[in-house]
């Protein structure tokens, strides 16, 4: 039995509580040192990632940019992602996800000082560029690691990485928002640097000396010519395999697409529709990013209990009842109380479709799902903007409940069709 095949029967995204329950875990302690250090990982890598958003401002004088210069500056950062994450993927196939994630986060930790000493556009592209590829190559790298992980774990803590990444994006935001005054954005930039090559090398070691956990890579049974199989079964096989890793990463992409929209919206949302003062508004926001980490601690016990399945109907479900809320109240609490529904529906559904795609397609399905989600947190921004301008925001908005309502229910055909074939995450 391939170990796909393996982790299908231990795993599966709609098994009852009981099964779970039942199936013993592969190590002594599912908080061994492995799990703390690649939740360190996460957790740098949205520290650093915050710690860049709160001083764009600060660049952005810097360099003397327009607004339009300053987006296409932000634009060489999502294609130096882009471009980075299939090689990262065969990276990770060739050599395995764990020394590719330490080296992707040290090349983040050595980039995330670079705007700040930046004097032009074109100099602050080039450089955003290479901290994309930082960036890009340590989702792929470390979300291939925690597949193996889970696989290793036999418990689905998927969420509890990117609830990692979440905490540490909030403590980014908290501290950078703190030195603003006393540091410069070059120092400041410096000290994260500093902290964030500190955690690779520390939680690197740890990484590293620990047991291997057996990669999840596609079945080599689906592969043209592979053993047990005609070419035609195989073919077949390697077709549906493709189809399963499509399909969860345009539920990753659906997913996205609101992150980024409410990321860049929700703000000027609250003050301008809703008539928040600037103080509420931003914690509107705040209130959304906390919603999404706690949603994420909770990610693991309620894949357990309602199946991966049902976890991420329910949450897209949940998500787009709560952004029509969001969006067309008329008082501030209950728009509000909108973004948090949102974030608790969105939390588990972007983590979850890449575990499943990396169970399916190895370290190659976790890269090609990172590259549709991150296409979404692109576009969600610019289509909601053009949206706005022609029906207004509150109506634009709308548009993240349809994604969270596709979010919601392509799971569904996901999990009839790795039933059939025993792909599962």
């Amino acid at each position: 039995m391939s170990l796909r095949n393996k982790i299908g029967s231990r795993i599966r995204p709609d098994a009852p509580s009981s099964q779970s329950r039942s199936t013993p875990p592969a190590t002594d302690s599912p908080w061994g040192p492995a799990r703390v250090a690649l939740t360190a990982f996460f957790a740098i890598d949205g520290f650093l990632f915050a710690a860049w958003v709160v001083r764009i401002p600060d660049v952005r004088s810097q360099v003397s940019a327009s607004h339009s210069a300053l987006g296409l500056a932000l634009l060489c950062l999502s294609i130096g992602a882009v471009l980075t994450m299939p090689m990262v993927g065969r990276l990770c196939l060739r050599y395995g996800p764990r020394p590719v994630t330490v080296g992707s986060l040290a090349l983040l930790s050595l980039a995330v000082p670079l705007p700040a000493h930046a004097h032009s556009v074109t100099a602050l592209g080039g450089v955003l560029l290479l901290f994309g590829a930082g960036y890009g190559g340590a989702n792929v790298a470390m979300n291939s690691a925690a597949v193996d992980l889970v696989a290793q774990l036999r418990r689905p803590v998927m969420p509890s990485f990117h609830a990692g990444y979440s905490f540490g994006g909030l403590a980014g935001t908290g501290v950078s928002g703190l030195v603003a005054g006393p540091l410069s954005t070059a120092w400041a930039l410096a000290l994260s640097a500093v902290l964030g090559m500190a955690v690779t090398i520390a939680a690197g070691v740890v990484l590293l000396r620990s047991p291997a956990a057996e990669q999840v890579a596609p079945d080599r049974a689906s592969r043209p010519g592979g053993a047990g199989r005609t070419g035609a079964d195989a073919g077949s096989a390697g077709g549906r395999t493709r189809l399963l890793v499509l399909l969860l990463g345009l539920t990753a992409l659906c997913t996205a697409y609101g992150e980024g929209a409410i990321a860049d919206w929700t703000t000027l949302h609250l003050s301008d529709d809703v008539h928040a003062s600037s103080v509420v508004a931003a914690t509107g926001y705040g209130a959304y990013a906390f919603a999404m980490a706690g949603g994420r601690v909770g990610g693991t016990w309620l894949s357990i209990r309602l199946g991966q399945t049902r976890l991420m109907l329910f949450g897209g479900l949940t998500a787009a009842a709560g952004m029509l809320v969001a969006a067309l109240a008329p008082v501030v609490p209950v728009a509000i109380c909108g973004f948090v529904l949102v974030g608790l529906g969105l939390a588990n559904l972007f983590p979850l479709a890449l575990a499943r795609a990396g169970a399916a397609g190895g370290p190659q399905g976790v890269a090609f799902a990172s590259s549709l989600g991150y296409g979404g947190m692109l576009i969600g921004p610019v289509v909601i903007g053009f949206l706005a301008d022609a029906a207004g925001l509150p109506l634009a908005l709308t548009t993240v409940a349809l994604a969270a309502t596709v979010a919601a229910l392509l799971p569904l055909s996901v999990g009839r069709r790795a039933t059939g074939d025993r792909v599962t995450g």
